[in-house]
């Protein structure tokens, strides 16, 4: 497992995101959900504008993870609708299954629990087998099954998991 640095997202730094988000997308997401909504669900979520709005929120924390030099991840976490909610979590494809992922889960957890929740919760598509056995192994359990409609007939079939901090 590579050393592990955990650092706050600044201004500057949201293009490398947006950078590193598009890389794993089209790694990950090709086989789960169509190019075109790879597509619109990049544009809608890492926009330069988007990504400076969740810098600035009170309710959001964004992290990186870092292996020496290289940005090899990144977790977004805010408070939705009175939980505490992993919105966005992605490792570079070289470095999962090393540790990275579990490194920004505790971190999160542990942020968690200092904000004085009980649990942390996410979303991920039904079809992310790999997504899902990692979030399992790191505690997580569906709670429940969820579709969402997202806008231009694209729709998120996903299972909401929670973790107990």
């Amino acid at each position: 497992m590579p050393s592990i640095d955990i650092k706050p997202v600044t201004a500057p730094e949201l293009p490398a995101i947006a950078a590193l988000a598009r890389e794993i997308w089209q790694a990950t997401y090709p086989g789960i959900i169509t190019q075109e909504q790879i597509d619109f669900m990049l544009a809608q979520r890492y926009s330069s504008e988007r990504l400076s709005q969740d810098l600035q929120s009170a309710d959001k924390w964004l992290n990186q993870a870092f292996a020496g030099c290289r940005r090899i991840g990144f977790a977004f976490c805010e408070r939705d609708k009175g939980e505490y909610k992993l919105d966005k979590l992605y490792i570079h494809p070289d470095f999962q299954r090393q540790g990275v992922g579990g490194a920004l889960i505790a971190h999160a957890a542990h942020h968690a629990k200092q904000q004085g929740y009980p649990a942390v919760i996410l979303a991920v598509n039904k079809n992310n087998e790999q997504a899902i056995k990692a979030y399992h192994k790191h505690g997580f359990t569906v709670r429940e099954s969820i579709k969402t409609d997202i806008g231009q007939g694209f729709i998120m079939d996903d299972f909401i998991m929670e973790k107990r901090v």
